[in-house]
């Protein structure tokens, strides 16, 4: 390997994109030359089922100086991909890309441009962006949500396009957690975030791997993984409706001595009861989602594992 370290870092996760791949070429490289920086491409392979492997293969063959292609042996998810790129990754500026196109590569440079005015973390907000309503609407709702429960302002948590400093991408290297939101990771370690408009596109090839439920699950990650106020609601939620329950059963005490009995209220007492019951079942798996955090990072298991990587040897 050569000792030699290069400006940047491009990190960019594959999972089934045989059919987009060529383009990104395409486009890609000719960005990268056109900087006059000395740059490496790292394809993450998450486990890809299709002809991508062999494409990154076919492509480190013809560009071998500037790429470097890592083969997982499974599908360990987005997220764990690049936390396998950053690991191997040499660049002083690392940046993450989507395989898709759907962030064009031409836009790296204005990422680059505010790195080199001194911040040490940029995000990205996609402009006239080309996603469905649904998309688009949730993430609106996610955005707000996620920055009243966290604190960490992003306005755009979905562009994969981002850049992170050397330091930034040592101390994500040094985090061992299972479950993490690399962004929101990345926003609480920067000294000096910032965030710049980019272009966006429609996916090119392929279709997208985010389903509505991965799309929660992630955002669920994100505020579980970076703050208890989720406990804390649902704690302050339990003392009021105790309070309230307190004060129900004082009154059916009360309405039952001076006035008697009566089973005209059973269906309201069976609503109460099965309200009660949905919000004691939420408190549970709200619990569950924490403790099965912990069993997970207890555990001590490693978060991805390589089967190959392919990059080029310096012989000197």
């Amino acid at each position: 390997m050569s000792t030699n370290t290069p400006e940047l870092s491009i990190v960019i996760p594959v999972y089934n994109e045989e059919s987009g791949l060529e383009s990104l070429f395409a486009r890609l490289y000719p960005s990268l030359d056109a900087l006059n920086r000395t740059y490496e491409i790292l394809f993450i392979s998450d486990g890809c089922t299709d002809a991508s492997p062999s494409l990154l293969s076919r492509q480190f063959m013809f560009r071998p100086d500037v790429t470097r292609v890592i083969l997982l042996n499974g599908n360990h998810g987005q997220h764990m991909a690049i936390l396998a790129g950053f690991a191997h990754s040499r660049g002083n500026k690392i940046i993450t890309l989507d395989a898709d196109l759907q962030n064009p590569p031409e836009e790296i440079i204005k990422l680059i441009q505010k790195m080199d005015e001194g911040h040490d973390y940029v995000g990205s907000i996609r402009r006239n962006r080309q996603d469905k309503n649904w998309r688009r609407i949730a993430s609106r709702l996610m955005n707000r949500l996620r920055e009243r429960l966290t604190r960490i302002h992003m306005t755009d948590q979905g562009c994969m396009l981002r850049a992170y400093d050397r330091l930034i991408i040592d101390a994500i290297n040094q985090s061992s957690e299972i479950n993490t939101f690399i962004p929101a990771l990345a926003y609480t370690y920067a000294r000096n975030p910032t965030e710049v408009e980019v272009e966006h596109e429609s996916r090119s090839a392929g279709e997208s791997k985010y389903s509505l439920y991965k799309l929660i699950r992630l955002n669920f990650d994100l505020v579980t993984g970076f703050s208890v106020v989720p406990l804390q609601l649902f704690s302050f939620v339990g003392i009021m409706i105790s309070m309230f329950s307190a004060v129900f059963v004082l009154y059916l005490v009360w309405r039952r001595i001076f006035i008697g009995p009566e089973v005209q209220g059973v269906f309201t007492l069976f609503a109460i009861a099965f309200f009660l019951i949905g919000i004691m079942l939420f408190g549970i798996g709200l619990l569950g989602e924490y403790i099965g955090r912990i069993y997970q990072q207890v555990r001590g298991r490693p978060r991805f594992l390589i089967q190959a990587i392919l990059e080029h040897k310096d012989e000197s």
